[in-house]
């Protein structure tokens, strides 16, 4: 089967009514954990963006510190996958300025990592990847967004 285009889908979308319409959300959400997870934030978090930044910062806290720290190669493959985590939960919002947040969280995290990420050029390389990333991203905002950001980024470095 062949999937159709985004705005096939749309007119489609308009032509039913407001209970098949929830039963399709409903039965989408059956089916993968993402999708599930997405129609949770669109229903539930998206109006208060600050406390969803906090959630998923308490999550990166959580998740820095049952890193297993035996050896770089747990460590590496436990942040790359906290950063794909991070990446799913930036596409959920769609909003620059808490991409930003989040992404610098990441790197206070991984900067503040003990045992450090000196010993490792893969996580450097990621934590740089990181920061190039967020500094893009911060330079299309407003000058005193930027300022502020930019203050942090300088910490970082």
């Amino acid at each position: 089967m062949k999937a159709v285009s985004v705005k096939e889908i749309k007119q489609e979308l308009n032509t039913l009514s407001h209970k098949e319409l929830q039963d399709i959300c409903l039965r989408l959400s059956r089916f993968k954990k993402e999708n599930k997870e997405l129609l949770t934030y669109l229903l539930f978090e998206s109006h208060n963006e600050a406390e969803y930044i906090e959630s998923v910062k308490g999550y990166i806290d959580n998740e820095f510190e049952i890193i297993n720290k035996d050896s770089f190669y747990y460590i590496r493959k436990s942040v790359r996958k906290i950063l794909r985590n991070i990446k799913k939960y930036i596409r959920y919002s769609q909003n620059k300025e808490t991409e930003v947040e989040l992404l610098l969280y990441f790197c206070k995290k991984l900067k503040s990592f003990k045992p450090s990420i000196n010993r490792s050029t893969q996580l450097q390389n990621m934590y740089h990847r990181q920061l190039i990333l967020a500094k893009k991203l911060i330079s299309k905002f407003h000058d005193d967004l930027q300022y502020d950001y930019h203050i942090l980024i300088e910490e970082l470095k």
